[in-house]
């Protein structure tokens, strides 16, 4: 991964955030890493804990940034989601799990679409 990638990443998670924030949610862990990977946002949404991907694109070459959490990424995240639980001792009465996607073209304001329970 290139710099400047990582830096558009890092982008779009800073607007996921503030965009989860603004709609009452509560910030509970970002960047988490666990044995297969990373959490980009762990987040309360009244009982529920919400496990957050973020996807940021600048284009739709490659589809839209909800289309890049392929099958792969949905069984990593479930994995990860069980290891945070088990490290927190946080015992929700419900999980969620929701993308944020941010699609930033040049030039143009970036739209932050918030799909939650996408899997």
């Amino acid at each position: 991964m290139t710099k400047v990638t990582q830096a558009l990443g890092a982008w779009g998670e800073r607007l996921a955030a503030a965009h989860l924030l603004a709609a009452g949610m509560v910030l509970l862990d970002r960047n988490w890493r666990g044995a297969a990977g990373e959490i980009d946002i762990v987040a309360r949404d009244g009982n529920a804990v919400v496990f957050c991907e973020v996807k940021t694109r600048r284009g739709a070459t490659y589809g839209t940034p909800a289309e890049a959490v392929a099958r792969a990424k949905i069984r990593r995240l479930r994995q990860l989601a069980a290891q945070w639980l088990a490290v927190s001792g946080v015992r929700p009465s419900e999980v969620r799990f929701d993308v944020v996607s941010v699609y930033a073209p040049h030039g143009a304001d970036p739209v932050v679409d918030h799909i939650r329970g996408a899997f």
